[in-house]
């Protein structure tokens, strides 16, 4: 990954506003009470993204899916 790249992380249940603090400046957070929390945000490189997931994973989120985004084409 040479080049940032916008993801959208969809993580298990309802997230709270303190679990997911640490992301708010990075993401953009969509949580609902029925179903899954999306996080939508850019990476820098791979390094940015493994910081991620392994600070999701430490907090015990369980990440259902990743998905790179279609960079936006005008």
């Amino acid at each position: 990954m040479n080049e940032p790249i916008s993801y959208e992380m969809v993580i298990r249940g309802h997230a709270s506003e303190r679990m997911l603090g640490a992301f708010r400046d990075d993401f953009a957070i969509e949580v609902t009470d029925a179903g899954p929390t999306r996080m939508t945000g850019t990476m820098r490189d791979a390094a940015h993204l493994h910081g991620v997931v392994i600070h999701l994973t430490s907090l015990a989120i369980d990440l259902v899916s990743l998905t790179p985004l279609e960079p936006d084409v005008p």
